[in-house]
């Protein structure tokens, strides 16, 4: 179940692309931008990080800290950081435990097909932890002024 605007965002501690341990803790005093994604170096997923590359520093001049977050492991976004260049973490959730606790895991359904798979989202999270915003229909060329407005 997702959680809603205004309640503490659950508590988290997974791994970044370099194997170090990522906690909610790590941005008290910062407003964090927490997007989950469905996968590394898919078109769609590829245009939403490059527009927060492309605007990281108006987002860090606002007091935001960036953090991605996808069921892909560390090898995959470690590739994904270099041919991109980008400049934030991502959290490899390969046993979907953010995933889940976030409330961003369900069926999809493409192409006629369904399937289970990571709804794309993002929190926007205070500086003391709260959720402040909820972004359910991302649009990935205009992520930063969906975040910003």
């Amino acid at each position: 179940m997702m959680p809603s605007v205004g309640e503490k965002a659950p508590d988290f501690r997974e791994k970044d692309q370099d194997g170090n341990w990522v906690k909610l803790s790590d941005f008290r005093g910062s407003k964090l931008v927490l997007y989950f994604y469905p996968q590394d170096a898919t078109p769609t997923c590829t245009t939403q990080a490059c527009n927060l590359r492309d605007n990281y520093e108006a987002l860090l001049k606002q007091g935001y800290k960036i953090l991605g977050v996808s069921p892909d492991d560390e090898k995959s976004h470690r590739k994904f950081i270099a041919k991109y260049e980008l400049p934030f973490p991502l959290l490899a959730d390969t046993e979907r435990r953010m995933i889940e606790a976030y409330g961003v895991w369900g069926e999809k359904k493409m192409y006629g097909r369904t399937y289970m798979g990571v709804f794309r989202t993002t929190f926007v999270i205070d500086e003391k932890g709260k959720i402040l915003e909820i972004i359910s229909k991302v649009k990935s060329k205009d992520h930063t002024s969906q975040i910003l407005g």
